[in-house]
């Protein structure tokens, strides 16, 4: 049976994300089943998705444009089959379709339901991305955001332009795990358990726990430029895809509407801040964004009305550089 993330939800009410499935692992190893080479692997994204959005940042920060290639899906989900009701992540069928997607042109596939269905006829776990395909062995490497982002860190170095970024320092690793861990339970997947709660007690403990955690964030950041200290980590590129979807998105969609991100002095400026990090910008599509959540989820926006929203400008001026380096 196809399933989305509208059927993670227990009987408590309460939002619970499945893991990811295929975690095979590129390796700068050459004797390694997926070695680091040029041009091998393909990413495959949503711009709507926060997950999907971390590697590609990773891509765009470490130089790897011409290593990794990468392509996007239309942003709203349609039927993925005639056979079925599965709604998920579809392929356009021409570039001029849907402006930032783009067809499938390794494969052929229609949706990224039929990748996983091509890669594995036998998969029946959710249809997600994003997808670190095999060109060679037309296969998916890995499913999981937070393993993909440590692979283009360190993995493909003798390929990028920025090799001495590295966004997991050693000396910082057991700092940036830690604030990966509340991030992730309290912001990043918080999120999720506000909006997709079913019940009121669920929705009440998820929506405490992210503002206990946005608090936490803010008195961090009126301290230091970045959230493990005054270097960027993987640890902000993990905040930032949230907190660049909160007030356009996750304030009306999901019901967190206890504060906005513009009313934390540190949190917004730090916001525009990771924004005007160089090739950050451009994994921002706020029109792809929009589209995905408020015209996906029909149980909790079943006219799929988009709201206006206030076009936040963050590319505008931030007082983050008061911090040292």
């Amino acid at each position: 049976m196809a399933r989305s993330a509208l059927e993670e939800t227990s009987e408590s009410g309460a939002f619970n994300r499945t893991p990811s499935t295929f975690r095979s692992l590129i390796s700068r190893d050459k004797t390694s089943p997926f070695p680091a080479e040029s041009g091998r692997y393909h990413l495959y994204v949503s711009y709507a998705c926060p997950w999907a959005s971390r590697c590609l940042a990773y891509l765009k920060l470490k130089g790897l444009d011409n290593v990794i290639s990468y392509s996007s899906v239309k942003p709203k989900w349609e039927r993925t089959k005639e056979t079925d009701e599965h709604y998920g992540w579809v392929f356009p069928a021409s570039s001029m379709e849907e402006p930032g997607a783009e067809p499938d042109k390794l494969n052929g596939v229609t949706s990224i339901r039929a990748l996983y269905e091509f890669a594995s006829p036998n998969y029946s776990g959710k249809y997600t991305v994003p997808v670190l395909w095999d060109k060679k062995l037309k296969t998916v490497v890995n499913n999981e955001s937070s393993d993909i982002i440590r692979m283009m860190n360190t993995e493909f170095n003798d390929m990028a332009e920025n090799v001495d970024l590295d966004l997991y320092p050693t000396h910082l690793q057991p700092l940036i795990d830690e604030v990966n861990e509340w991030v992730y339970d309290g912001i990043n997947n918080g999120v999720y358990r506000c909006g997709f709660a079913k019940k009121q007690e669920p929705y009440d403990e998820a929506v405490t726990k992210l503002y206990e955690a946005l608090d936490k964030c803010e008195e961090i950041l009126s301290k230091q430029r970045y959230i493990c200290g005054n270097v960027l980590t993987e640890a902000d590129v993990r905040l930032f895809v949230t907190l660049i979807r909160f007030d356009e998105v996750y304030v009306v969609h999901f019901k967190c509407n206890k504060k906005l991100i513009r009313e934390y002095p540190n949190l917004f400026n730090y916001t525009k801040d990771i924004y005007q990090t160089n090739g950050m910008s451009s994994t921002v599509n706020m029109e792809h964004i929009k589209k995905h959540y408020y015209g996906s989820h029909p149980s909790i926006n079943p006219f799929g009305i988009v709201p206006i929203g206030s076009n936040i400008d963050f590319s505008a001026p931030h007082d983050r550089a008061r911090f040292a380096p």
